[in-house]
C-alpha cells in the first residue's frame, strides 16, 4: 500500500525544466500568449451553447448567480493552481501536482481524470460548434443533410426553419403548443462537422506550440469582440424596453418542481456544477507550464488574469440573455444567437454566429492542447507506453500523442450526445480541481520553507473552501454522471494496474534494494 502513495521526488521534477534540444518541448510562450490560452478555452461553449441550456433546464434568469457560484468555486483554485504552476511549472498540469503531494496513485487517478475533461471536454464543443456551423450556413441558403449535424441516434425536428435536437427545443415546442409529431423530423447518422473540426484542430497543434498559439491569439481578440458586441447590443436593448427585461426575469429565481436540481435554489447548484464546464480554461493554461518562457512568473498571470476577464463577462452574458429572451425558450444550439436577434439587429446574428464558429475552434485547440501534454507527462514517468512522449524532431510537439487522442475525441464528438459529454466534463473538472486545493495544503504542511513564487493566501482556509464547494458542486450533478464518472475509474485502475504500475519509474525505485555498506576486512 505504501508503495501506491509514493510520490514523485521535486527535486527530479524541477530537473525536467532546464532539458533542452530537439527531444524536448519548445519554450516559447510569453504572458499574453498564456491569457490568451486561458481567455480562448473558457470563452466558448459556457457562453456560446451551455448557457442557454443550464438557465432553460435548470436555473432560469438566476443562470447569474449559477456564474457567481461557479466563479467563486474557480477563484480558490485558480489560486491554488497558481501557487503550484508557478512551483513545478511542467505540462501536467493537476497530475503533476498530485504526483508531487498525494502520491502516485492519487496521480494516476488525476491524470487519467484529466482525460476525461479535455477529451471530453473538446469533444462537447466541437458538437456545440457544429450547431452554429448547420445554423449558420442554413441562414445563407446552404442545405447540407442535417443528420450529418447532430450525434448518432439524435432525434432532429425543424423548428423556425431550422434543423434542431429536439431535446433542445422540446421544452420550448411545449409551451407555444406546437405538436412535435407535426413538424419534419429525422434521426441523425454521425456528426461529420465535428468530427472534421477536431480532425483540423489536431493537425495544427502537430504543426508547432508557437504557430497554435498564435492562431489561438488572435481568434481570441475576435470572440472577445463579438461578446463585447453582444453585449452592448443588449445592453441598449434594455435601455430601449427595461418592461421585457423586467417580464422576463420574474420571477428571477423560478420556484422548484418538486425535483432536485429543477429551478429554485437547487437549480441555482445544479446550474453552476453544469455551466462549471465553462471554466476548465484556465486549468489548461497549466498545461503549457513547460511551454512558457518564463513560467514561475508568467503562469499565475496567465491563470488568475483569464479567469477575471472570463468571469466577469460569463456575468453580464447570462444575464442579458435571459432579459431578451424568456428562459424557456434558450435550450437550443446557439443561445447567443437567438438572443440577439430578439433585439433585431440582424446583422447582430451573423456576427455573433460568425464568432461563435471560430471562437468555439479555440476551446477545442486549447483542450487537445492540454490532453495531449498529460499524456506527454504521464508517459515521462511511465505510467503510459512511451510512444506518448515522443517529440518531433522538427515540430517539437508531442504528434504521437496529438495524433492518437485528435482522432478518438473526433469519434467521440461524432457519436455522442453534447449533454452527457457537458456533464460528464464538469464532474472530471471538480474532482481535479479538489486535488489541486487539498495538494496546495499539503504541500505547505511537508515543505513550508520551499521558495514560491507565487503563494495562495490564507491557507488553508483557500484550499478549505476550493474543496468544499467543488464537492457541492458535484454532489448537486445528476447520479447517472457520477455512475459514469465511477466507470471511468474503474476502467483507469485496470488500466493502471495491468501497465502502469509495473512500468512507473517511482516505483522501480521504491523497489529498488537499498545499497549494501562496504566494510573492510
Amino acid at each position: 500500500m505504501a508503495s501506491l502513495l509514493a510520490t514523485k521526488p521535486l527535486d527530479a521534477i524541477l530537473c525536467e525544466l532546464e532539458e533542452r534540444g530537439e527531444h524536448s518541448l519548445k519554450r516559447a510562450l510569453g504572458p499574453i500568449h498564456l491569457v490568451s490560452l486561458g481567455i480562448g478555452a473558457i470563452i466558448g461553449a459556457g457562453i456560446f451553447v451551455l448557457t442557454g441550456t443550464a438557465a432553460a433546464k435548470y436555473a432560469g434568469p438566476a443562470i447569474v448567480l449559477s456564474f457567481v457560484l461557479a466563479g467563486a468555486a474557480c477563484a480558490f483554485a485558480g489560486l491554488c493552481y497558481a501557487e503550484f504552476a508557478s512551483l513545478i511549472p511542467i505540462a501536467g498540469s493537476a497530475y503533476t501536482y498530485g504526483y508531487a503531494t498525494l502520491g502516485e496513485i492519487f496521480a494516476w487517478i488525476i491524470g487519467w481524470d484529466l482525460i476525461l475533461e479535455y477529451a471530453f471536454g473538446a469533444a462537447t464543443v466541437a458538437s456545440g460548434w457544429s450547431g452554429y456551423v448547420l445554423s449558420f450556413l442554413q441562414d445563407f441558403g446552404v442545405r447540407i443533410p442535417p443528420q450529418f449535424a447532430s450525434a448518432r441516434g439524435e432525434l432532429l425536428v425543424n423548428y423556425n426553419n431550422h434543423w434542431e435536437r429536439f431535446a433542445r427545443v422540446k421544452d420550448a415546442l411545449a409551451a407555444q403548443g406546437i405538436n412535435p409529431d407535426s413538424l419534419p423530423h429525422m434521426t441523425a447518422y454521425f456528426n461529420l462537422l465535428a468530427f472534421l473540426a477536431i480532425l483540423a484542430v489536431t493537425a495544427v497543434l502537430v504543426i508547432g506550440i508557437k504557430e497554435s498559439a498564435d492562431l489561438n491569439a488572435a481568434i481570441v481578440m475576435v470572440k472577445v469582440s463579438v461578446v463585447l458586441v453582444f453585449i452592448a447590443v443588449a445592453g441598449a436593448y434594455f435601455f430601449r424596453h427595461p418592461a421585457v427585461f423586467s417580464a422576463h426575469w420574474h420571477p428571477f429565481i423560478p420556484p422548484n418542481d418538486g425535483t432536485y436540481g429543477h429551478y429554485g435554489w437547487s437549480g441555482i447548484a445544479r446550474g453552476a456544477a453544469v455551466i462549471f464546464f465553462a471554466y476548465i480554461g484556465f486549468d489548461a493554461v497549466s498545461t503549457a507550464a513547460q511551454e512558457a518562457r518564463d513560467p514561475r512568473k508568467d503562469m499565475p498571470f496567465g491563470i488568475l488574469g483569464s479567469l477575471a476577464v472570463c468571469t466577469i463577462l460569463y456575468i453580464l452574458v447570462s444575464g442579458l440573455l435571459t432579459g431578451v429572451v424568456p428562459y424557456t425558450s434558450l435550450n437550443v444550439s446557439d443561445p447567443v444567437a437567438v438572443g440577439i436577434d430578439a433585439t433585431g439587429v440582424r446583422w447582430g446574428s451573423f456576427l455573433v454566429k460568425v464568432g461563435a464558429i471560430f471562437g468555439l475552434a479555440t476551446v477545442m485547440l486549447v483542450m487537445l492542447l492540454g490532453q495531449s501534454r498529460v499524456f506527454f507527462s504521464m508517459s515521462r514517468d511511465g505510467l503510459l507506453p512511451e510512444w506518448a512522449s515522443k517529440i518531433h524532431s522538427r515540430f517539437r510537439t508531442p504528434y504521437i500523442s496529438t495524433i492518437l487522442v485528435g482522432v478518438c475525441v473526433a469519434v467521440f464528438a461524432a457519436l455522442v450526445p453534447i449533454d452527457i459529454l457537458g456533464e460528464l466534463v464538469s464532474i472530471g473538472t471538480l474532482l481535479a480541481f479538489v486535488i489541486v486545493c487539498a495538494g496546495v495544503w499539503i504541500l505547505r504542511v511537508r515543505r513550508p520553507d520551499m521558495p514560491r513564487p507565487f503563494k495562495t493566501p490564507w491557507v488553508p482556509v483557500v484550499p478549505i473552501f476550493g474543496i468544499l464547494v467543488c464537492a457541492y458542486l458535484m454532489a448537486s450533478l445528476p447520479r447517472d454522471t457520477w455512475l459514469r464518472l465511477l466507470i471511468w475509474l474503474v476502467i483507469g485502475m485496470l488500466v493502471y494496474f495491468g501497465y502502469g504500475r509495473r512500468h512507473s519509474h517511482v516505483q522501480k525505485l521504491v523497489s529498488a534494494p537499498a545499497p549494501v555498506a562496504q566494510t573492510r576486512s
